[in-house]
């Protein structure tokens, strides 16, 4: 059974930071492509990077310089570390695992507001 579980989310004031965490099982970790999405209300879910087994990242560039996607296969964890966040960054946050197939996890809430 194959599980991705997100944690890390939860309000913050504007400029702070935050670290999400999504931890895989039931996948060989190390062959996926993973990546983080996220989808505002109202808004279509969209990338907001990615990482392959081999270590190449991909970021969306409204969050390059600011977001930093990484992975420990030890640990069958990827992260998201967020700085400098903006209210436009409010969203549920969704990890993937993309082979042969898609999974996804059950997303986190990530609010940015004064």
């Amino acid at each position: 059974q194959v599980q991705l579980v997100e944690s890390g989310g939860g309000l913050v004031q504007p400029g702070g930071s935050l670290r999400l965490s999504c931890a895989a099982s039931g996948i060989t970790f190390r062959l996926y492509v993973m990546g983080w999405f996220r989808q505002a209300p109202g808004k279509q879910r969209e990338m907001v990077a990615s990482i392959t087994p081999g270590g190449s990242t991909n970021y969306a560039d409204s969050v390059k310089g600011r977001f930093t996607i990484s992975r420990d296969t030890a640990k069958n964890t990827v992260y998201l570390q967020m700085n400098s966040l903006k209210p436009d960054d409010t969203a549920v946050y969704y990890c993937k695992g993309s082979l042969n197939s898609d999974y996804w996890g059950q997303g986190t809430q990530v609010t940015i507001s004064s």
